[in-house]
């Protein structure tokens, strides 16, 4: 008896697994529809049941903070890779775009503590330039400039640049490198390092010899 009531047991579990699996793949098509039209609304309605049929490990919440990212809907966005952090600590893409969420939305100590977590990970001057940056507008000028030169000395893309307002009418796109060595002068300066600030200027202009304001920025530390 007990064996029968095993089997029965066991049969409609398989049901419920086989038609949990059907609406998801159903759930999965009309996100996927949605996607491919340009429907960012309903594919993100159409997330949320997946997730919700799929249980709390569902892989969609990545898709989902992806989708709210890319719309620059940066609190969602952080609230959901939040929820995947719990779960997945290290996972660096999520890792960045919550730092990166942080920031939009002005949490900028929190976001400094996530960009230290991936810069001891991963060490570009990317991440580097981003947790300098954000260590000196919170007036952590020690730390601030002592990852900025570390940044200088880690791995550097050419293609990444910033741009630099020169006036209400003009910016420039700056390499990494030159913006690097810039914030470098800049946070050197707070601390009252003028010699060290001059000499990192002067590396800019070597990396961009158009950069206005670092050209301002050595005229008014020589006057």
């Amino acid at each position: 008896m007990k064996k029968i009531e095993f089997a029965v047991v066991l049969f409609v579990s398989t049901i419920g697994i086989a038609q949990n699996s059907a609406e998801v793949e159903l759930e999965i098509s009309k996100m996927d529809q949605a996607l491919k039209y340009g429907d960012k609304q309903i594919a993100v309605s159409k997330m949320y049941n997946i997730i919700a049929l799929q249980g709390p490990k569902s892989v969609y919440k990545d898709s989902l903070a992806y989708l709210y990212f890319s719309e620059r809907n940066y609190l969602s966005c952080f609230l959901v890779t939040n929820d995947v952090l719990e779960s997945s600590p290290n996972n660096m893409e999520m890792l960045e775009m919550s730092a990166v969420s942080l920031e939009s939305i002005g949490a900028k100590d929190k976001a400094a503590e996530v960009y230290e977590k991936l810069f001891s990970k991963n060490n570009t001057g990317l991440l580097g330039y981003k947790l300098a940056a954000l260590q000196y507008g919170l007036n952590r000028y020690e730390e601030a400039y002592a990852t900025i030169i570390k940044a200088g000395k880690t791995p550097v893309d050419t293609v990444t640049t910033f741009s630099f307002k020169v006036n209400d009418n003009y910016s420039q796109d700056v390499p990494l490198a030159p913006s690097i060595a810039y914030l470098e002068g800049v946070i050197a300066e707070a601390l009252d390092k003028k010699a060290e600030a001059k000499i990192a200027y002067e590396r800019a202009l070597l990396g961009f010899p158009d950069f206005v304001l670092v050209k301002s920025s050595l005229s008014a530390l020589e006057e």
